[in-house]
């Protein structure tokens, strides 16, 4: 019986591994800098490991290369600060913030946590970001889609970054303007696998 159940959860292990991808490679210009790999962000923690990947399902990641390859063409690329997330982590978050404008309840699980949601902005070729109304993960009413009062340099970048992201089968999420949703998130269920599993999953 023991040896059935390691079985079973090897067989999802190997599952869940093949079931995400990178979100893309150096060749489609996204530059990556996951926030939560160091404590360079809001929570003041790092709840990945330094070598953790952004991994989204496949089909969410061929809608952000998609996104991408429309940036490329005029000199833009996205930066990705965050992708899928462990439910773990969720609620880790939730313990530091349980307010469901800005972090999503662990008992129902987000769209990071299927591995169907992303952080982005835009940089130039550069690799420089672009002006935005805040910083990633600020906190606040500025943060906001659809806030206004924000400088018209600001307010054309964060137009154009949801534009590319909808056109191409994005969400809005409107508390947080880098977030995105893949309009398709519903299909995914929440998953709870480290990255240090998936990793060795992957080698295999």
């Amino acid at each position: 019986m023991r040896i059935l159940i390691l079985q079973l959860l090897l067989s999802v292990s190997s599952l869940t591994a093949q079931s995400l991808v990178d979100v893309g490679t150096a060749a489609d210009g996204m530059v990556i800098e996951l926030r939560y790999t160091t404590a360079n962000n809001y929570f003041k923690t790092a709840f990945y490991p330094k070598n953790a990947r952004a991994l989204l399902r496949p089909e969410t990641a061929a809608k952000l290369r998609k996104a991408q390859a429309e940036l490329k063409s005029e000199g833009l690329a996205l930066k990705i600060w965050d992708a899928y997330r462990p439910l773990s982590v969720q609620r880790a978050m939730w313990k530091t913030l349980p307010d469901a404008r800005y972090v999503a309840d662990p008992a129902k699980g987000g769209r990071h946590n299927r591995g169907a949601a992303v952080d982005v902005t835009l940089v130039d070729s550069h690799g420089v970001e672009l002006i935005m109304p805040t910083a990633h993960d600020d906190f606040s009413e500025k943060a906001g889609a659809h806030f206004n009062l924000v400088s018209p340099e600001a307010f054309k970048n964060r137009a154009r970054l949801q534009a590319v992201m909808v056109r191409h089968g994005f969400a809005l999420f409107e508390s947080e303007w880098w977030h995105f949703d893949d309009a398709d998130w519903e299909r995914y269920t929440t998953l709870d696998v480290p990255f240090e599993k998936l990793e060795s999953s992957q080698q295999k």
